[in-house]
């Protein structure tokens, strides 16, 4: 069969992965479209074949899903982020939920899945946002059909979907509050004034790379400039606008980036003005965010959460508990007043160090932590100097458990296992091993990203 080929009067009825909306032909052939709504009834020319499925465009609609509403953004279906914006988010958190029940019901019979637990702000809920310079952004088709070569190509925003070298310039983000835009804006145009190089990705020259900015609840903001040159004149430049323009920047920060790509992880970060972290209060926590730090991305959810969490690990006091992968150890520290012990493993050291420091000045002394490639130290060595625990918590990344860890956990026979995830498709896999030895007893969908196809879960598992 042709990758081109048109496929007439088909209806979307689920949404994938990367904001994909799926479709199906009368002969069974899986499409996936951008921009559709489940319940749409359209045509698609195909692009492209894939293993199992077709790309492919639509082209023309018949009717539209009673799911269907007008996204908020002017920015939608250019910028690589909220691709769901176009369904109502009722729906949006139903398919969500569906997809869940769908997973694990393939592994696990008559699991009862609780209602999604959806987010009050649909907008404005970001804590981080990371923003891209770019001296050839992309044009839209109003800057086309002037054909007007002294159009300026310098801007700053998002990638577009599926290009990794074309920047949309983001007039308004909907996604943190402000003053982000402001900060974003006023930078751009502060650059422009003062011939300010902005960063070329395939010639790989220009000074600005990103900027990354970060808030708290507490109204505190942490600006990271990314700069691909070590241009001290124009460094400092921009620095001191950004001191003197915003004086709600709690801490101002930059680095130097010179490799292939942004990750800031491996870099040495300069703190230019006032204090080199920002804070987040959860519950009666203070914890410290600092530039290279993970944080939950949406605070408000982050507290349901980890609500849920406590909820489902029900601890009397006298448990030892195991946090697995437990970065700054917000967790471990939320779950403390009611445990024996808890001991948390992280592989970033400076994560650890974190937890440490934070712990000391949350007065909690009941939890400790270790650095390490946790597939390693995870181990009967590690079970032997803190003993059998009561209750696994695990929050890996995307990628899920290591099957070493897996293994080691199913030998421990420990009685309960809250397993929280940010991708169900992974976490499904590493329930499947288990499900041998455990069995589920609770499952708890959260919504932290509105207008995206990502999800958390929550999964109780009880020993049989």
């Amino acid at each position: 069969m042709s990758k081109n080929k048109l496929f007439e009067s088909v209806e979307i009825f689920d949404i994938g992965s990367r904001g994909q909306t799926i479709a199906k032909s009368d002969e069974g052939i899986v499409l996936m479209v951008k921009n559709g709504v489940p319940g749409d009834i359209v045509d698609i020319k195909t692009y492209r074949k894939k293993k199992n499925y077709y790309l492919g465009n639509i082209v023309n609609y018949h009717s539209y899903s009673k799911f269907r509403v007008d996204p908020k953004c002017e920015h939608f279906g250019l910028c690589g982020g909220c691709k769901l914006q176009n369904i109502s988010y009722d729906y949006q958190t139903k398919l969500k939920e569906d997809k869940i029940k769908h997973s694990l019901n393939k592994i696990f019979q008559n699991v009862n899945i609780n209602p999604i637990l959806k987010c009050k702000d649909q907008f404005n809920y970001r804590n981080k946002l990371e923003f891209s310079f770019t001296d050839n952004k992309w044009l839209t088709n109003d800057e086309i059909k002037k054909k007007n070569n002294d159009i300026d190509r310098r801007g700053i925003g998002f990638h577009k979907a599926g290009m990794w070298d074309k920047v949309v310039d983001i007039k308004k983000c909907h996604l943190q509050e402000e003053p982000s835009n402001k900060i974003r804006i006023a930078l751009k145009e502060f650059a422009k004034k003062n011939n300010i190089s902005f960063y070329n990705t395939r010639l790989k020259k220009g000074l600005l790379r990103t900027v990354t900015i970060r808030s708290s609840s507490l109204n505190q903001f942490m600006v990271l400039v990314q700069f691909f040159e070590n241009n001290e004149k124009n460094i400092s430049l921009v620095m001191n606008f950004l001191k003197d323009s915003f004086k709600e920047i709690y801490s101002l920060l930059y680095c130097i980036n010179n490799k292939e790509n942004d990750s800031i992880y491996d870099r040495e970060i300069i703190l230019y003005n006032g204090k080199n972290y920002i804070e987040e209060k959860i519950k009666d926590l203070i914890f410290k965010i600092y530039p290279k730090s993970f944080f939950q991305t949406n605070i408000k959810q982050t507290l349901k959460l980890y609500k849920i969490i406590h909820e489902f690990s029900d601890l009397n006091g006298n448990e030892v508990v195991y946090d697995l992968y437990s970065g700054l150890g917000t967790i471990s520290q939320f779950i403390a007043k009611d445990a024996k012990k808890v001991i948390g493993i992280e592989s970033i050291e400076e994560a650890v160090i974190s937890a440490k420091n934070s712990a000391k000045e949350n007065n909690i002394t009941n939890v400790d932590f270790e650095a390490g490639d946790i597939k390693k130290l995870f181990s009967s060595e590690f079970i032997s100097r803190h003993g059998n625990c009561d209750l696994i918590i695990t929050d890996p990344p995307r990628d899920g458990m290591h099957k070493d860890v897996i293994k080691e956990i199913i030998k421990l026979k420990t009685p309960k296992i809250v397993y929280v995830s940010c991708n169900p498709s992974t976490q499904c896999r590493d329930l499947e091993l288990l499900k041998d030895t455990y069995d589920i007893t609770k499952v708890q969908p959260v919504d932290m990203f509105p207008h995206t196809d990502h999800v958390e879960n929550i999964v109780l598992l009880e020993l049989k």
